[in-house]
This record gives C-alpha cells, structure tokens and sequence, in this order.
C-alpha cells in the first residue's frame, strides 16, 4: 500500500535564491524571460491605449500570472517523486498551488486597485499564463 506524504516548504527551510532559480531548469528559465518581455510590451502598449493605469494594470496581470507559474515550479522542484505516481501527485500539487495562488491575487488586485482596466488586467494575465504553458516545448539542453 502506497502511503501519501506532504511535506511542506517552509518545513524544509526552503527560500527563494538565485541557487533555487538555476534548479528550476532552463525551461522554465525560459518562458519566465518571455513572460517579462511580453509584460513590459503589453504595459508599453497599454500605456499608449489607455494611460497610466492601462500600463500599471497590464504590469498587475502579468506579474500575477508570473507569480504563480514561479511559485508552482518551485513546488514542483521540491518534490521529490520516486515514481509516476509520485510525479503526478507532485504536479497536480503544483497546478493547485498555481491557480490557487492567481486567484488569491486576481482578487486582492481587483478589491485594492480601483482604478485598474480590467480588460488590460485580465488579458495581460491570459497572455502570460498561455506563454508559461510554452514551457513544455522549450527543450532543456
């Protein structure tokens, strides 16, 4: 019988370093570059649309969107899978880490920020989150 074990980060004193960064691997290295550039090009564009809170909104999405996909890959590097189940398990845990956490920050956005375009915010979130989705095609050598 196959007994399920979480062990939590924090437990493990993990921390968010450069060290931990270049563990993530060049994939997600990757899409993380694409996913700023295509931020900045979007609060460029915004910026000229719709002003300053175009720009701000469109910089708010694409850093939620950035924000979860980091923080699922962390989870899915700590894990430690010895098996497919355990891989599976340990990449589910990191797809409920990733939209958990982009709601948790879609909302405190949207309730704090009064001004915000939500047509830029939400667009420039869907943009980015399809561009982390590219990871899975970026070849790691």
């Amino acid at each position: 019988m196959m007994q399920l074990r979480y062990t939590s980060a924090p437990s493990r004193g993990a921390k968010i370093s450069s060290a931990m960064l270049r563990h993530l691997g060049k994939p997600v290295l990757t899409v993380l570059r694409w996913q700023l550039a295509a931020t900045a090009a979007l609060a460029l564009a915004a910026a000229l649309v719709a002003g300053r809170h175009g720009a701000a909104s469109a910089l708010a999405g694409g850093f939620v969107s950035i924000t979860a996909g980091l923080a699922a890959a962390l989870v899915a590097s700590i894990g430690n899978a010895k098996s497919a189940g355990g891989i599976v398990l340990s990449a589910l845990r990191a797809e409920v880490v990733k939209l958990g956490l982009a709601v948790l920050l879609l909302w405190i956005v949207l309730v704090n920020y009064a001004e915000a375009v939500v047509g830029v915010f939400v667009g420039a979130f869907l943009v980015t989150m399809l561009i982390f989705a590219m990871a899975f095609f970026v070849r790691d050598y």
